[in-house]
C-alpha cells in the first residue's frame, strides 16, 4: 500500500501538465489589477486637464474683462462650459475667489472646500469679485464618481461620505484695467 502510494506521489510530481494555467491563475489577476489602475488614472488625468483648461480659458476671459463684474454663476457657468467636463458641472464644482494683498501674502486654506452631496448645499466660503489691478486667487474644486470606486486606484482614493473623489486647480490672476 505504501510503495503504490509513493509511485503515485512521484508520478503526480512529475506531471508537467497544467503548468501554463498555474502560471496565468497567479499572473493574469496582477495584470488586470494594473490595467484597472491604468484606466482610472487616465480618466481622473483627464479629467484634471480639462477642469484646468476650462479654469485657465475662464481666467483668461475674467483677466481681458469679457465677464465684468465677475459673479459666482458667471464664472462657475464658464468653467463648466469651457472644460467640457458634462454631467453635473454645475451642482459638483464649487469655486472659491478671494483678493490678495501683494504686500502680505496669506493664499486660500490648505483644504479645498469641495461639494458632498451627502450634506445640505453650503453657502460659497469665500467669493470676493475684487477690483481693477487687484491679485485675486481663484479654485475650483470639482466633485465626481469614481469609475470602478472598489478597484485597484479607486479604492484608496479619498473620498467623501457618498462616495465621490475631488480635483482641484487653482489660478491666480490679475484684473485688467
Amino acid at each position: 500500500m505504501t510503495r503504490y502510494l509513493a509511485n503515485r506521489l512521484s508520478r503526480f510530481g512529475r506531471d508537467d501538465r497544467g503548468n501554463a494555467t498555474v502560471e496565468f491563475v497567479i499572473i493574469f489577476p496582477v495584470f488586470m489589477m494594473l490595467l484597472l489602475f491604468s484606466i482610472e488614472l487616465s480618466v481622473i488625468t483627464l479629467r484634471h486637464a480639462m477642469l484646468e483648461r476650462g479654469l485657465d480659458l475662464t481666467v483668461r476671459q475674467i483677466r481681458l474683462g469679457y465677464a465684468t463684474p465677475p459673479n459666482h454663476p458667471t464664472i462657475k457657468g464658464m468653467v463648466c462650459d469651457f472644460s467640457k467636463l458634462g454631467g453635473n458641472c454645475n451642482d459638483n464644482l464649487r469655486l472659491e475667489m478671494k483678493p490678495v494683498d501683494i504686500r502680505a501674502y496669506t493664499g486660500l486654506d490648505q483644504t479645498a472646500d469641495c461639494t458632498d452631496a451627502a450634506e445640505p448645499t453650503k453657502p460659497v466660503r469665500q467669493f470676493a469679485p475684487g477690483q481693477r489691478n487687484q491679485l485675486m486667487l481663484l479654485r475650483a474644486c470639482l466633485k465626481y464618481d469614481p469609475m470602478m470606486p472598489r478597484a485597484a486606484l479607486g479604492s484608496v482614493l479619498k473620498k467623501d461620505s457618498s462616495g465621490q473623489a475631488a480635483v482641484v486647480s487653482m489660478s491666480a490672476f490679475v484684473q485688467e484695467p
